[in-house]
């Protein structure tokens, strides 16, 4: 195939560089563009300032970033069990800004969509209205949110093909489409790879216009947080 299909992890990762902001899809371990993840540790780039909901959990995924040292600042939504994220808050060595979760796609989403900021009540008198413009409108208070771009999007998907067109599994989506549509390129880490005309049209959920590379890496660990059954009844 050819198209957007890159052969290998040097022309996916091509022009990252130390200092940039990268943002990363998934939610905890579910769903990270997992050879994305090793393949930047493998660059050389530091400095970076990291866009995801947790970065990482149990040492595993973007945590590794954490250990390696190479990321200054995470823009997160949450911390929760990521205790490499816990120490380098606690010890000053990475910059924190914790972020409300609809606060955080929303400003992905202004981002790709040239939007130059927008007002939401979340946050109104709390610290994450400090610095931030507030204004009233019919009576409640609301914050001026800024767009939140990104240098470079790694995304993982079920499917792509060689346009770019990606297919999501489930809620693997997460942050993933406005992730994609923030960066000024965006990675696609894909399971599988298909002709074109292999995603039915109404199953694209990122088209391909907001595709700039797609990595074929048919296997993964995908590794569980908290394996949890059901009981017998």
């Amino acid at each position: 195939m050819s198209g957007k299909v890159v052969a290998d992890m040097a022309a996916a990762l091509a022009g990252l560089q130390s200092g940039m902001t990268v943002a990363v899809s998934g939610f905890g371990l579910s769903s990270n563009p997992e050879a994305l993840i090793a393949g930047v540790l493998d660059t050389g780039a530091t400095d970076l300032t990291l866009i995801s909901n947790n970065a990482g959990a149990m040492g595993r995924g973007l945590a590794r970033w954490l250990q390696a040292g190479i990321v200054s600042r995470v823009v997160c939504t949450y911390v929760g069990s990521n205790l490499d994220l816990q120490r380098a808050m606690d010890d000053g060595s990475v910059a924190v800004d914790l972020i409300p979760q609809g606060t955080f796609v929303e400003r992905l989403r202004a981002a790709g969509a040239g939007i130059a900021g927008f007002y939401t009540p979340t946050g109104v008198g709390t610290v994450a209205a400090h610095g931030k413009e507030e204004r009233t409108f019919e009576g409640r208070r609301y914050l001026l949110e800024r767009p939140l771009h990104a240098d470079l999007a790694l995304i993982r998907a079920f499917k792509a093909d060689p346009f770019g067109n990606v297919r999501f599994w489930g809620t693997s989506a997460n942050f993933a489409p406005a992730m994609a549509m923030a960066a000024a390129i965006a990675v696609v880490e894909a399971e599988q790879v298909v002709p074109l005309g292999g995603i039915a049209p109404g199953d694209v959920h990122l088209p391909g216009a907001f595709t700039q590379r797609v990595l074929h890496v048919s296997q993964h660990t995908d590794h569980i947080e908290k394996r949890t059954v059901r009981e017998p009844t």
